[in-house]
């Protein structure tokens, strides 16, 4: 501050500085970021196939979790608020791949249809559990 001071009265007496003299505070320690980088760090939500194709399940069984509807229920399964798959019944678990036609003029078909080259089809995914106890036996016979 002396020295300031000392610049101050030389300028006054008449000497002209050819410089501008601003003080500056330098930072006594040295600034950390108050920003931390804390994401990343939980784990995976592990969305999948609980149960595969063939396995046996009891009822209520969780059969698959999803963000999204990438597998839907078929027979004897029923979809949980969070689009969680789980089953009805007791029985082993098939998966079945069905022919997807959406509704003409839906918003399905205008997002989706559009987008596809022609003559393209469209599979879902179902996932279907073939219950123990069958109420009505159907046996398959070769009709020659």
């Amino acid at each position: 501050m002396a020295a300031v001071a000392s610049l101050m009265s030389a300028y006054r007496g008449g000497l002209q500085a050819a410089f501008m003299v601003v003080p500056v505070r330098w930072a006594s320690k040295k600034s950390g970021s108050s920003c931390k980088n804390l994401g990343g760090k939980s784990p995976g939500r592990r969305y999948g196939f609980k149960k595969l194709d063939g396995n046996f399940v009891h009822a209520g069984n969780i059969l698959a979790t999803q963000k999204v509807m990438r597998y839907h229920p078929g027979a004897h399964v029923g979809l949980g608020t969070n689009k969680t798959l789980f089953a009805l019944e007791d029985g082993h678990v098939r998966f079945t791949k069905e022919v997807y036609i959406p509704p003409p003029r839906s918003i399905q078909a205008t997002k989706v249809i559009t987008k596809l080259p022609r003559g393209a089809v469209l599979y879902k995914t179902f996932i279907n559990v073939l219950p123990v106890k069958q109420e009505g036996k159907f046996k398959l016979v070769n009709i020659s």
